[in-house]
């Protein structure tokens, strides 16, 4: 990752962490979205035994111009030998709280979300005090593909909007604005009980306007949880930052989140979807049951 950031913008690095944490996960040959996205946090979340994985190989088919992650045709991969291998993992690293997400799989029957509701069922019984957290992609919109997810019953659902509408043309262009609101309205009126989440990156030419817009909108389908982040190019493959959020405008995003009375949220330069994720979650369940 370039690091030509502002000074309140600079990951912390914990290389004894990282060098730990890596040799777990190729001892059990696992990726993690941590590694493959070049995430800024890998250094603080690693130190805490944290991480998210990837399934469904590291070969995306969509070409997101914000993400590091590869693109292309994806190989054959063995779900078989990725569940197991997670589960080691789980086990080896004592998780409470799983997140899972995957590269974006248009080529799969049911978008990847067949694998998503084996995974989710294996963990609940291998791992049944354990929390899960899915960051699904939006299975072109496709109800009866959500729906092998949220009957597998994960504890939250996760789908990124990433940003605003005006800017997908050129930030996703093989997404829909619509589409992936669509797939948290839908998880709501399937299960009203299971937690929705979703996140923005900042930085890459969106208004405050358009901003509140889209928080507007996330609430209007009762999403319960939302993450704010600084986007950070992570290579220079990837299209560039067009303005680094100074801490004051951080607040402004804050204020607008808290007035529209989310259950939870988190803002700041580094807060990345799965950040905090536990703490997160906890802070939604209080909100709601008041315990």
């Amino acid at each position: 990752m370039k690091d030509n950031h502002p000074l309140w913008i600079r990951p912390k690095i914990n290389p004894s962490s990282v060098i730990k944490m890596n040799d777990i996960f190729n001892k059990y040959q696992l990726n993690t979205v941590c590694n493959d996205a070049l995430c800024p946090n890998r250094g603080v979340c690693f130190a805490k035994n944290m991480a998210t994985f990837l399934i469904l190989g590291q070969i995306c088919t969509r070409n997101c111009a914000f993400c590091s992650i590869k693109k292309g045709v994806p190989p054959p991969f063995d779900l078989n030998k990725e569940i197991n291998n997670i589960i080691k993992a789980i086990k080896h690293l004592r998780l409470k709280h799983v997140v899972i997400t995957s590269v974006t799989r248009d080529d799969l029957p049911g978008f990847g979300s067949i694998q998503y509701g084996q995974l989710i069922k294996i963990i609940k019984k291998k791992f049944p005090k354990t929390t899960i957290e899915v960051l699904i992609p939006d299975f072109q919109g496709e109800k009866k593909s959500l729906l092998k997810v949220i009957k597998a019953g994960p504890d939250v659902l996760n789908h990124n909007v990433e940003t605003v509408p005006s800017l997908y043309k050129i930030i996703r262009p093989k997404a829909n604005f619509l589409t992936s609101l669509n797939i948290l309205a839908l998880t709501k009126r399937i299960n009203k009980h299971l937690i929705t989440k979703s996140g923005l990156m900042v930085g890459l030419g969106e208004t405050f306007t358009e901003l509140n817009y889209v928080f507007k909108e996330l609430k209007k389908i009762h999403c319960d949880i939302v993450t704010v982040g600084q986007y950070l190019q992570p290579t220079n493959k990837q299209i560039p930052v067009r303005k680094y959020y100074q801490i004051k405008e951080f607040a402004i995003i804050k204020k607008m989140l808290k007035d529209l009375n989310f259950d939870s949220y988190s803002v700041g330069p580094l807060v990345r979807s799965s950040f905090n994720a536990k703490y997160l979650l906890i802070q939604a369940k209080k909100n709601q049951y008041g315990n």
